[in-house]
């Protein structure tokens, strides 16, 4: 039902500076496979072929990796390490990508409009690769947001419990229960002042939107930082109709901070030692 997944890529990414001067923090490995090889295995496990990605300027390495290297392809053609390129080469089989640039960074409400003309008018999902979620032994987080949304046909928001001293780093959410894990949303602000958030429920990097939001981004007033946020327009279809947050099950580990790309790192190499 959901073919498309849009991957706003296009940050500066300077918490990790001087890495990022000039590869994308997308392009960040957790051992050998970069973020953004995650967040597409994750939206295709979910039914999504087709992977709409916003870039800007020094983040042509995005475009490079999910493309034949020529030259490497023949350099290791036949070896023991040939194998090693079967992942990316069976997304490559499997996907269709597009690509479209943010030209000035203001905000992701903006990247997500600008890939408009990548997703057309039907409904999308939306991965931030710098948020890798594992869920170790089930399904993904997309793939359970795709059966809420089957279900609800409307909005989905993933969101996780947090501490009260770090609500002022996410987007947070007010709701009513409506089932296990599922809550209707009636109120979302964006980074809240410590002490002033309405819950601990932060929203993360996964979304299900419908192609009504595009609309609404576009006549919804910059906010904080001067930056267009997906909260807000969010907010604005909360009061208009229905926009669900989901208690997703498995890890999520913020590889936008250097701590939580170190935890990703840790956890993911615990899982080869694991299952070898």
């Amino acid at each position: 039902m959901i073919q498309k997944c849009l991957f706003p890529a296009a940050g500066y990414g300077t918490r990790f500076l001087p890495a990022t001067k000039a590869l994308p923090k997308e392009m960040l490995p957790i051992l050998t496979k970069p973020l953004i090889h995650f967040g597409v295995e994750e939206a295709l496990e979910a039914g999504m072929d087709t992977m709409a990605f916003i870039t800007g300027r020094g983040k042509r390495a995005l475009e490079d990796y999910f493309d034949i290297s020529y030259e490497l392809e023949h350099q290791i053609k036949g070896t023991s390490k040939e194998h090693l390129l079967n992942e990316t080469r069976d997304l490559m089989s499997r996907c269709t990508f597009a690509y479209a640039r943010q030209n000035e960074m203001k905000g992701l409400g903006d990247a997500i409009l600008k890939g408009r003309p990548l997703i057309g008018d039907e409904a999308f999902g939306v991965v931030l690769a710098d948020d890798l979620c594992i869920n170790e032994g089930g399904e993904g987080v997309m793939s359970q947001m795709v059966r809420m949304y089957e279900k609800y046909r409307c909005c989905i928001v993933a969101v996780m419990e947090v501490p009260e001293e770090e609500t002022d780093k996410y987007g947070i959410i007010e709701g009513n229960v409506i089932e296990k894990n599922l809550l209707m949303v009636s109120n979302m602000v964006e980074k809240p002042a410590l002490g002033t958030a309405p819950s601990n429920l932060a929203i993360i990097g996964r979304y299900i939107l419908t192609p009504d939001i595009f609309d609404i981004i576009e006549e919804t007033n910059p906010g904080k930082n001067g930056e267009v946020q997906i909260t807000d327009a969010l907010l604005t279809q909360a009061k208009k109709g229905m926009v669900l947050a989901y208690k997703f099950q498995g890890r999520r580990f913020d590889c936008g901070s250097i701590d939580g790309y170190v935890e990703a790192t840790n956890y993911a190499y615990s899982l080869t030692q694991k299952n070898n």
